[in-house]
């Protein structure tokens, strides 16, 4: 086919309307995970879309989200552009989520036994005690809990004395108030960057960048007393910069030290938030909680050994919750080439929105998929295995690294809150609040009352 008849071929892409100057952003600003449904069944699985001014390209559906693990998609889209602001902001060179093909692999191969489920083999029970401790300090009887901010705390106290054996917990606003300022300017580019200059950020950066610093000095005193077998996330990090300190140089400490703390705060707090509300919201999803967990640590310790098989129905109401409220609504790239995507032309250098969770919300797929279904995952149903419908950590090589550990941790952490915890809503009619910025999740004010302990 000549080159002429190629343009001829390609289709019109369609241009979201908005608003003068400010675009789509107040769409944006609603829901995002709506927006992009609505732009989907309206305009198809290619659309433009216009933030501030800024022109974006929307691919979104099973299309978009079965393109990211072809070489097509691979070769067709990087992700440094997303995150050279936060890089820079803290005088790295490089991050794990902002690199691509050889790099990232480098970076991904550093990282990847500290972010496994086979990080914390035998020590499920120690992380079952850290959570004890965290529902005793933050999960008070007649409290009411403003349940992300405890949840917070909880896996800061869980990575911490896994990851360190010392849980910074006095750092965790300092780090969430990073976060969102980052997350908003730098990356999502949803606010200016004149908010960088604020005094509030400048503390909180300085606080992180403290912490960094101490991990950075614990780190290198461990180096020389720790067997290569017994090394954890930190450890693998300090290793590759003494020992290939071309791959992970000095200046690229910080952001990879702090990333679990970072990684964890924006993602496992606001998803087992949501399962809290989750349970709490549907009676008969509880019911059937709370009986696992009682069977689960029954014998007083728990057996690592199929874990996940052992709670269905609480590992539907989190696979349900991340259907419902993804934190990975979207991923954000760059056209790394022109390329062609269901007949459209996208150029080098256009930035795209890849709405991987649209098809959370489609009843082609998930029927009825409003209603919080937590047996949609077991067999014969298994709803969430049809290829390119359920994307919770994301799609393609960025897939998120510490997906097995994450699970094992929720899991963990929402077992035995349910266990030891008996909690309410503020009210029965209570409907969840939620947020857009930086990402999507539980509102900050969401609370339950805590009524009493089970056991």
């Amino acid at each position: 086919m000549s080159a002429t008849a190629e343009t001829v071929a390609l289709k019109k892409t369609p241009k979201v309307p908005g608003l003068p100057l400010l675009g789509n952003v107040l769409d944006m600003a609603k829901g995002p995970a709506e927006f992009f449904v609505h732009c989907y069944r309206t305009y198809g699985p290619v659309c433009r879309l216009s933030i501030l001014g800024v022109k974006y390209v929307l691919i979104s559906g099973v299309e978009a989200a079965n393109f990211m693990g072809t070489r097509a998609g691979k070769e067709s889209l990087r992700s440094k552009e997303f995150w050279q602001g936060l890089c820079g902001e803290y005088g790295a060179n490089r991050m794990l989520t902002g690199e691509d093909g050889e790099s990232h692999k480098q970076l991904r191969d550093i990282m990847r036994n500290g972010y496994s489920k086979e990080s914390i083999k035998g020590r499920y029970n120690e992380l079952v005690s850290i959570t004890d401790g965290s529902i005793k300090r933050d999960w008070q009887v007649g409290k009411e809990v403003p349940v992300v901010e405890g949840m917070q705390y909880m896996v800061v106290d869980q990575l911490g004395t896994i990851l360190t054996g010392a849980a910074p917990l006095e750092y965790v606003k300092d780090i969430r108030t990073a976060i969102i300022y980052i997350l908003n300017v730098l990356v999502t580019r949803q606010r200016p960057k004149i908010l960088l200059q604020r005094p509030e950020y400048k503390k909180a950066k300085g606080k992180v960048m403290e912490l960094g610093y101490k991990m950075i000095k614990d780190a290198k005193a461990r180096y020389a007393t720790t067997k290569p077998e017994d090394r954890n996330l930190i450890d693998d990090i300090m290793a590759a910069h003494i020992e290939t300190p071309e791959i992970m140089p000095e200046s690229d400490l910080i952001v990879s030290l702090t990333g679990p703390y970072v990684a964890g705060l924006d993602t496992v707090a606001n998803t087992t938030a949501a399962v809290i509300y989750s349970v709490l919201k549907h009676p008969e999803v509880k019911a059937r909680v709370l009986k696992e967990v009682d069977e689960l640590f029954a014998a007083g310790e728990v057996d690592e050994d199929g874990l996940l098989k052992k709670l269905p129905s609480l590992n539907g109401a989190i696979m349900e919750s991340m259907r419902l409220y993804p934190i990975a609504v979207a991923q954000m790239r760059t056209a790394n080439k022109d390329f062609v995507f269901e007949g459209h032309q996208i150029h080098e250098g256009e930035m795209i929105f890849i709405g991987t969770s649209v098809p959370h919300f489609m009843d082609e797929y998930f029927p009825d998929h409003k209603t919080f279904d937590i047996d949609r995952y077991q067999k014969p149903r298994a709803e969430h295995l049809q290829p390119g419908v359920y994307s919770p950590y994301g799609r393609g090589p960025h897939t998120c690294l510490g997906k097995s550990l994450a699970e094992v941790q929720m899991a963990l952490s929402m077992a035995r809150l349910f266990y030891k915890v008996d909690m309410e809503l503020e009210t029965p009619n209570y409907v969840l609040k939620t947020k857009t910025a930086p990402t999507p999740g539980p509102a900050m004010d969401f609370k339950i009352r805590v009524k009493g302990y089970r056991h």
